[in-house]
């Protein structure tokens, strides 16, 4: 009785894991390779004539460029959780304010997040507000409306929000590293910038690899930011938002179904080539 014990606990979350999972994942796979609008009771197979649209339609691709914005926002994003982390791991005036700051966007609704930052860029708005307080409301234009900044506001606002995400997990990576290696270093005449370069990078190296293949993932994925800010107006559409509208717009479930086949390998490749390029070192602190 024991022995079956564990398996009765992972018994509901595999069965939740597989019908909400597996089930719709398998779906998909079959949608793609047939004609369906979504609404007729029949579904007719064409083979790979969904994946052949998309390889042939270049514009149904043009759109993963604007994942760069994001990508480049990720980096951003990941390089200034490091440095609040390894900052506050010390000890540090508020350091628990800071904290709470920093994590505190992660915890709002994505929805929530878009129609504050909606206001925020909007003319007039915030931002432009700040910018005339300190004298450089000559700066101000349109954030959401000029194609040429449109995308840097978005991944603005990506980065605030997840910012706290890979702030969470760096602090506790620095916080499980032996203290005695930060006296040992002291005792050496080792600074701040010196512990961290051969103590902390060293030490959360597979966290740090493993948040750029959350951002890539999340990068090339990127969907409720852009489609409440602006619905994909102005080149801010995404693939996922090209995907969600040929889908719910032009009712073409079938090769929107394919499109999220294809981002979804994309993102294993990506994900893959992430690995084999900078693969996890077991890294032995003692």
């Amino acid at each position: 009785m024991r022995r079956l014990t564990p398996y009765a606990f992972l018994s509901v979350p595999l069965l939740f894991l597989i019908v909400f999972t597996y089930i719709p994942v398998a779906n998909m796979f079959w949608y793609s390779v047939t004609d369906w609008d979504g609404l007729s009771p029949t579904k007719e197979f064409v083979g790979p004539a969904n994946y052949v649209e998309i390889f042939t339609r270049p514009e149904l691709f043009g759109v993963l460029k604007v994942s760069l914005y994001y990508v480049a926002g990720s980096v951003v994003q990941i390089l200034l959780a490091l440095y609040f982390a390894a900052v506050l791991s010390f000890s540090t005036w508020f350091r628990n304010v800071y904290k709470g700051f920093i994590f505190f966007p992660y915890l709002i609704n994505g929805v929530a997040i878009g129609m504050i930052f909606l206001f925020f860029f909007q003319p007039g708005g915030t931002l432009d507000s700040a910018l005339g307080a300190v004298g450089l409301g000559g700066a101000s234009q349109q954030w959401l409306g000029d194609p040429a900044v449109v995308n840097y506001s978005l991944a603005g606002t990506s980065v605030w929000r997840y910012l706290g995400l890979n702030f969470v997990l760096f602090l506790g990576a620095i916080q499980s590293i032996p203290p005695h290696l930060y006296e040992a270093a002291e005792l050496d005449g080792a600074g701040r910038w010196a512990q961290f370069r051969w103590i902390i990078l060293p030490g959360i190296r597979p966290v740090v690899g493993l948040s750029f293949i959350l951002a890539v993932s999340g990068s090339l994925s990127v969907f409720e930011i852009p489609f409440i800010m602006t619905g994909g107006a102005n080149e801010s559409e995404t693939f996922v938002i090209q995907t969600v509208n040929m889908a719910f717009k032009y009712y073409k479930f079938g090769l929107a179904s394919a499109m999220a086949v294809v981002l979804l390998v994309i993102i294993l490749i990506v994900t893959w080539l992430q690995r084999r390029i900078a693969p996890d070192e077991k890294v032995t602190l003692s």
